[in-house]
């Protein structure tokens, strides 16, 4: 079958998507400094000026910004539109104390439309086909992004978000889904469930999935393919560039290709900033050149990766990234949700608990589930049972609410769980996510 492409950029020269590049982020340059107080006050601080910025090969002169500097400017500090231009609002889960906003203007969104769109296509959607979205919708930027992106190549939508995975299978079978949006564990979930109720892949339309918001394995992806008898495309994204779409994989499926007409990336030594060359493996950062709500610059993504420019079979032009192999900080990403150590550590200091603990994440029947290991305080009895599981249940009641995930939790005895003298291991991943 032949590619097909969503538009002509996917296959333009080099020269002609650095041209672009250049100019675009000359634009974007100057559209933060003279609309984001702060940029102008990084650059004065820098002795730097939108001028200093002519072409991409100035990038590495710009400062970088981090996910602490949107939570410092909550929750529309780096907006550099007026509100009424800006028509939607996403947010991180807030899972780390403080969410981080996101808007978009009109034609924001339809430069995401356009990325998804991208996506869809290199996966074989178009107007012929019922794309199935169960991404979570709300906030979270997973759902509406391909949603947009499904409705941009004019296919059919079924916006079927989450849950109900027997109905959602019901409704893949009846109606006639032909491509499906999830996370790999949920796509892994309905093939399972499907099989379970005697279901046939031979009854259902489907020809292929993307799959993100999750890491997740070549394993992974011959399963999915087996378990529904599709092609199981990858996908990356962030909020706080724009959402899924960012990059997508096309049929070659060694990485993804990145939608550099909008985005920048860059490869750097995370303890130093430099600048790393392709090939070589670092943290990811993105400038996004043509956002107008929120044009950040050389955001510190904190995924590990590499970039690569070898041809493609496919015929696209656009760099590629790795599948992230890691993150240079400590956060976990469980069932989709970002998760840090030190939300349970402040969640039992606010219940009168010592910070004792331990993560214990796995993978059962292709879902990550997570225990936690509390230790008693001294001072409780270990015997009296009825209050050892009445302060198992609070604390997994504070830790659900606090993270939006179910957690399993066990209190253990005082001074069992392992003393470091160093930084402590407070997360046991047994996942096995990377090589």
């Amino acid at each position: 079958m032949p590619e097909k492409y969503w538009n002509s950029m996917e296959t333009a020269p080099l020269h002609e998507i650095r041209a672009l590049q250049s100019l675009r982020l000359s634009q974007t340059v100057r559209h933060a400094y003279n609309n984001i107080s702060f940029y102008k006050k990084k650059f004065d601080e820098m002795g730097l000026t939108p001028d200093d910025i002519q072409s991409i090969d100035d990038l590495h002169k710009l400062p970088f910004t981090y996910k602490q500097d949107l939570r410092d400017n909550y929750p529309y500090g780096l907006f550099a539109v007026p509100q009424d231009q800006i028509v939607r609002i996403h947010a991180s889960s807030g899972t780390t104390g403080k969410q981080t906003v996101v808007g978009y203007t009109a034609n924001d969104l339809v430069t995401w439309s356009d990325c998804c769109a991208r996506a869809l296509t290199a996966a074989g959607g178009d107007s012929s086909d019922y794309v199935h979205v169960s991404y979570g919708y709300g906030l979270f930027t997973g759902g509406m992004g391909l949603h947009y992106g499904a409705e941009r190549i004019k296919a059919t939508v079924i916006p079927a978000s989450v849950g109900n995975t027997q109905r959602q299978i019901q409704v893949i079978r009846d109606f006639g889904s032909s491509l499906i949006c999830c996370t790999p564990s949920y796509a892994i979930v309905l093939g399972e469930t499907m099989r379970d109720m005697g279901i046939s892949t031979s009854e259902l339309k489907l020809k292929a999935g993307i799959f993100g918001a999750e890491p997740w394995t070549e394993e992974m992806r011959h399963k999915i393919e087996s378990l529904l008898n599709i092609k199981a495309y990858d996908i990356y994204g962030l909020s706080e560039v724009m959402g899924p779409g960012v990059s997508f994989e096309c049929s070659e499926q060694t990485g993804m290709h990145v939608n550099e007409d909008h985005f920048i990336p860059e490869i750097i030594n995370p303890e130093t900033g430099e600048v790393l060359p392709d090939g070589e493996q670092g943290e990811l950062v993105f400038t996004a050149i043509t956002k107008e709500a929120l044009p950040l610059l050389r955001y510190r993504t904190r995924d590990i990766a590499s970039l690569s420019r070898k041809k493609c079979s496919c015929g696209r032009t656009l760099i590629k990234m790795t599948k992230p192999a890691g993150r240079t900080d400590d956060m976990l990403i469980i069932r989709g949700v970002n998760v840090f150590p030190s939300q349970i550590e402040s969640v039992l200091l606010n219940l009168g608990m010592a910070p004792h603990y331990q993560l214990i994440i796995d993978r059962v029947n292709n879902l990550d589930v997570m225990e936690v290991l509390v230790e008693m305080n001294q001072d409780m009895e270990f015997d009296a049972v009825r209050l050892v599981e009445k302060t198992e249940a609070r604390i997994k009641a504070a830790i659900d609410s606090t993270l939006g995930i179910s957690a399993k939790v066990h209190l253990v005895s005082p001074k069992t769980i392992e003393r470091s003298e160093g930084k402590s291991k407070r997360v046991v991943d047994k996942r096995k996510l990377h090589d």
